[in-house]
């Protein structure tokens, strides 16, 4: 069967926690999506997504669920099977239907009880201590489990390629990311990274070709955070301001995140890396409330006298990127 596919991806652009749930389910209310793919990590992401009044968290369970879109656990992910029944209830408990909608692909590794005794003694790297690493290491190692190997995921196995290539003759599929280009296995701050490819990539390993790419919507806050053990918050009352007003806690671990200015020239890196096509700057509403604006560029720290000349600062910059098409800066934690 010819097939028609085109696929957009939604990555984040800085160290994980930057709104890529809320984009996601943002470009889900157009209706346009067949299907919305989780294409790596596992349950140690943690997308906030306000749906209808209420807020929900998922770690496994792509955003296009609470459209009525088919979401897929793609084969870069690692799946905690507990986590992911606990999570398919909690969806179900807040009036989100998941029959027939949630997906786990065949070929999508386990993450087991012994990868999650094995990572609780890790201490020197700070992760959230899921199991995540471990499972990366047996699927590379040859040595993993598979969904399929799994009896009690048998009803929401999929073949990724079957669904996407065969079943569907024109398939548009929305990708979504976990974590942050930051944090990824090759381009973040080695060993202080996460277990998998965070970058647009690895979308492609989960059953597309690279010519089916429409466009990469980069997310990013209009300052940073980190969780973790490395050093990164700079001394000044102004930072403790920035993580109390935007509630800069941890997802799914509840750890206090660390906070710095936003980085001018890793972002750019994240955006050429990544070909972002469309940048969304979350929580300049924070900076507003905070009354501080800066950015650090080529080792010195720039201030700005309101938001606006720090946003037309960061759009002129970006403009002379030829893949970036547009430049949004949220104020809502709910809209963009």
């Amino acid at each position: 069967m010819e097939v028609f596919m085109i696929s957009d991806i939604v990555v984040d652009l800085q160290y994980g926690d930057c709104g890529k749930g809320k984009v996601t389910h943002h470009l889900c209310r157009t209706g346009e999506y067949t299907h919305v793919i989780r294409y790596n990590g596992g349950c140690n992401a943690g997308h906030t997504i306000f749906h209808k009044g209420k807020k929900f968290i998922t770690h496994h369970i792509p955003a296009g669920v609470f459209f009525g879109v088919r979401s897929i656990i793609g084969p870069g992910c690692v799946v905690n099977v507990e986590q992911f029944f606990k999570e398919i209830q909690e969806l179900e408990d807040g009036g989100i239907n998941t029959k027939g909608l949630v997906f786990i692909a065949k070929n999508a590794h386990i993450i087991t009880q012994e990868h999650i005794n094995e990572e609780a003694r890790e201490t020197k790297i700070g992760t959230t201590k899921r199991g995540n690493g471990p499972a990366y290491r047996d699927k590379f190692a040859r040595t993993g489990v598979r969904a399929e190997n799994v009896p009690e995921l048998r009803s929401y196995l999929i073949d990724i390629y079957e669904e996407l290539h065969e079943r569907y003759a024109n398939p548009v599929i929305l990708f979504e990311g976990a974590q942050g280009f930051g944090l990824d296995i090759d381009w973040g701050s080695y060993p202080y990274v996460t277990s998998s490819n965070c970058i647009s990539a690895a979308a492609l390993m989960n059953g597309v070709p690279p010519q089916a790419v429409r466009n990469i919507y980069g997310v990013a806050k209009s300052y940073e955070t980190y969780v973790g053990t490395k050093a990164f918050q700079p001394p000044g009352e102004v930072f403790n301001k920035i993580q109390k007003e935007g509630q800069e806690y941890g997802a799914t671990t509840g750890r206090v995140r660390q906070v710095n200015w936003m980085n001018l020239n890793f972002l750019e890196k994240a955006v050429n890396i990544n070909g972002a096509t469309h940048v969304v700057f979350n929580k300049m509403d924070v900076l507003e409330n905070v009354g501080q604006f800066a950015v650090n560029e080529n080792g010195a720290l720039k201030r700005f006298d309101d938001a606006l000349h720090m946003e037309d600062y960061i759009r002129r910059r970006l403009d002379t990127n030829h893949f970036v098409k547009s430049v949004v800066f949220s104020r809502s934690p709910h809209e963009i």
